[in-house]
């Protein structure tokens, strides 16, 4: 079985990432995973919501895309959260299953601070999104790189916290579901503890 690993914060997931990860399942993966990480090494802990309303968002924006999954992987594993870390574990837990880590253009431009970025690329290979304003560098060409279309769409998580800080409306940029589940347990709530 062919995965697409698509691991993020989703601080909160938005409707740009279900077309990335439905974009992958049209290239041939089976399966898109969507690695809720605890602790990304390169942003601040505090700006994260507890890990659980992340993951309880993950699980109702996805409910209805069929070959997309949550996982709580990352939580399981010593933190930072280091890629090469969950793509070795799973690949352990999964012996039958090929692994591939599906990133934005954005992040390619720093892929190479990412640890053992270089084992990532050869032993496990990435799919690349574009992203507005990304450009490819060297890896581009490289045997174990897919690059794929998907929507550029201007939405990021970083604004719609903004937005929801201002107590403006979401709606379009996150699933309804998604968008109850933020009106009811983080707007009355900034910690977002409530689930």
């Amino acid at each position: 079985m062919k995965i697409a690993l698509y691991s993020g914060s989703f601080n909160p997931i938005h409707n740009g990432h279900i077309a990335v990860a439905e974009a992958a399942l049209a290239n041939g993966f089976d399966e898109v995973w969507m690695v809720v990480s605890p602790q990304n090494p390169h942003k601040k802990e505090e700006e994260l919501w507890p890990f659980e309303t992340r993951m309880k968002m993950v699980e109702l924006a996805i409910a209805n895309h069929p070959g997309l999954k949550a996982s709580d992987c990352e939580n399981l594993l010593p933190r930072p959260s280091y890629t090469i870390n969950t793509l070795k574990y799973l690949q352990e837990l999964h012996p039958s299953c090929s692994f591939r880590l599906l990133i934005g253009g954005d992040n390619l431009l720093k892929f190479q601070v990412w640890k053992e970025h270089q084992r990532i690329v050869d032993e496990f290979g990435l799919i690349i999104y574009p992203r507005s304003g990304s450009s490819f560098n060297f890896y581009e060409h490289h045997p174990n790189v897919l690059s794929i279309s998907a929507p550029l769409l201007n939405i990021s998580s970083s604004d719609i916290r903004k937005r929801l800080e201002k107590k403006e409306p979401v709606s379009g940029l996150v699933s309804t579901e998604v968008e109850k589940f933020i009106l009811q347990n983080i707007i009355n709530n900034p910690n977002g503890t409530a689930l």
